[in-house]
């Protein structure tokens, strides 16, 4: 019972230490203010696909920003852009490995959006209707937004979509196991109290990213735990 119990306070403060370091959405990093709103929706759903593909997620952080910033920041702009001011605004955020490619994609889901769903994402939530295999089945219907992307979405919206909480998922999954910690969504959860879910997440994922951030975060936890001594 005493080895349990210490194993729960060790993984409680790990939790703690990480999410007071590093508790901070993709999102909330892009300058997106997630609300239930179509426009913060859409720019989340394109900060999803920029960080599903193999490039650093500072990177697609800093595009999800240029874009917004060149006027792209719902379906309609985003389909009424040129696909050569798509490509710069991808290059002005470091995004030049795929921004062809990108440019594309980018066009064609802003085009399917609006073609199905009048631009806004609360509409293919409502046709999911609660159903989140549907939900993810039409996520995977925009150009560029893999299973990954669909992770990335739906980890960042279970703040203002419940019905997704608590998502937790592979890469979040990850930075558990490389902290230590259980790999139950659940368990996680718990031990994390009042933090919500898709913060929760994020910080699980730097975790997983980044192994200083496992190396910090073990050793400011440890260092809590010599000083409650």
């Amino acid at each position: 019972m005493a080895g349990r119990d210490n194993r729960a306070g060790r993984d409680s403060r790990v939790i703690e230490t990480l999410v007071a370091e590093h508790g901070r959405t993709f999102a909330e990093e892009a300058g997106i203010k997630l609300r239930n709103t179509p426009q913060p929706l859409y720019r989340t759903l394109v900060m999803a696909c920029l960080l599903s593909a193999r490039i650093r997620g500072s990177v697609a952080v800093a595009t999800t920003r240029a874009l917004y910033e060149a006027g792209m920041r719902d379906p309609r702009r985003m389909a009424d852009a040129s696909w050569q001011e798509r490509v710069d605004a991808l290059g002005e955020g470091g995004y030049r490995r795929y921004d062809e490619r990108t440019a594309t994609m980018l066009g064609e889901g802003a085009e399917l959006l609006l073609e199905r769903w009048g631009g806004d994402l609360r509409r293919m939530r409502d046709e999911a209707d609660g159903d989140l295999d549907q939900l993810r089945s039409l996520l995977r219907e925009i150009p560029g937004l893999g299973p990954a992307g669909v992770d990335i979405f739906l980890r960042e919206v279970q703040l203002v979509w419940p019905e997704a909480a608590p998502w937790l998922d592979a890469k979040a999954l990850q930075g558990a196991e490389r902290l230590g910690l259980p790999k139950e969504p659940d368990h996680l959860v718990k031990l994390a109290g009042h933090t919500e879910p898709a913060v929760l997440a994020a910080a699980l994922v730097r975790a997983a990213l980044d192994k200083k951030v496992v190396e910090d975060v073990l050793r400011r936890a440890e260092e809590r735990a010599e000083d409650e001594d």
